[in-house]
């Protein structure tokens, strides 16, 4: 424990250390989260049946004649199937030529071509059809259970029902990151806060590319515990108290439950708050102090957060270092020994 707190500021080192009370718990809890901008948020549905280009159409024309411009003699409509919409958002149609199609509902466009061919053929009927194409689709990937391409449809307009034509998350949804990339941004967020946060489950817009994946977040634990080991973030958020239950706890014959300590490298802005301290410049590594024999002791481990690339070391009660020490002495004395009895027994 000595040469941990040879480390601080105040004697040879460059780390701050810091004991932990329920005001630094409270300040240092301030986990940086992921979630959506506002820009990303505050984003209008799409139509539900707003044509965008790269769709596809089909269009139905009743005519009130024998013979129309469209049917034949038999049959008084045609189908048009499979009409696309080109990339400036228009589409060609026989006898009424080139039509915005883009930013126009299936109504819409019915209208206006009702009114285009009432000039070629007496009072046509038009029905207007739209389906997804290219050009209003999401691409899920990652841990999903179907990844592929999906068109942007009015039971699709936000992110977790796309989520969930894609088959839902392969992870445990505790654990899954939902990466939202559309152009050159991206953002991420928690799959449980778009569930929790109406606001983070997002209007979707074609182009849009959603990958799950795991958390990658981690932490370490050494020392005196159950064991050490390098562990990932179970959930979005864990205490310090969880972080040595996760390793099966403090080891009852060797740890010092007034040495848990935490390291940490705080930006500037949260060292400069846990210091109060308006100096504080850059990056600042911390050590922080947990004593679980403390009165509060217990509950500042349960509200000091655990974050990202944290390492948390238990230190061994003093007297099994002494113990250690006295049997490394004993060891030695006894191996010396050995060896006298050794030479004395050659020279007989």
């Amino acid at each position: 424990m000595d040469e941990i707190f040879s480390g601080s500021v105040l004697r040879e080192g460059d780390a701050y250390i810091v004991a932990v009370n329920r005001a630094v718990a409270r300040t240092a809890a301030q986990v940086p989260s992921m979630g959506f901008s506002t820009g990303l948020r505050q984003g209008a549905l799409l139509g539900g049946d707003t044509i965008q280009p790269g769709d596809t159409i089909t269009l139905n024309i009743f005519e009130n004649v024998a013979e129309g411009l469209f049917a034949g003699p038999e049959v008084n409509n045609a189908i048009l199937t499979e009409v696309q919409v080109d990339d400036a958002g228009f589409v060609f149609v026989p006898y009424a030529g080139r039509i915005r199609a883009a930013g126009r509902t299936p109504e819409a466009l019915r209208r206006n071509l009702s009114e285009v061919l009432d000039e070629q053929t007496p009072d046509p009927q038009v029905m207007v059809s739209r389906a997804g194409g290219d050009g209003s689709t999401v691409t899920v990937l990652g841990e999903v259970n179907a990844q592929g391409v999906y068109p942007i449809e009015r039971p699709t307009r936000r992110l977790s029902a796309m989520i969930a034509a894609a088959g839902g998350p392969a992870i445990p949804a505790e654990r899954a990151v939902v990466r939202l990339t559309r152009g050159k941004r991206q953002e991420s967020v928690f799959l449980n806060d778009i569930l929790e946060t109406p606001s983070f489950d997002i209007a979707l817009r074609g182009g849009d590319r959603v990958q799950i994946e795991g958390d990658r977040r981690a932490f370490a634990v050494l020392g005196a515990t159950g064991t050490s080991s390098r562990l990932p973030f179970e959930a979005p958020v864990i205490s310090a108290m969880e972080a040595i239950a996760m390793v099966g706890g403090l080891d009852p014959l060797r740890a010092d439950p007034k040495g848990v300590f935490v390291f940490r490298d705080e930006p500037e802005e949260m060292a400069r708050a846990i210091l109060d301290d308006p100096r504080i410049l850059g990056e600042q590594r911390f050590v922080y102090v947990l004593d679980l024999t403390a009165p509060n002791g217990m509950f500042n481990a349960r509200d000091f957060k655990i974050r990202d690339g944290d390492t948390v070391y238990v230190t061994e009660a003093s007297s099994v270092a002494w113990s250690r020490q006295i049997a490394a002495l004993t060891g030695t004395l006894s191996a010396a020994g050995s060896v006298q009895s050794l030479a004395e027994g050659s020279t007989d």
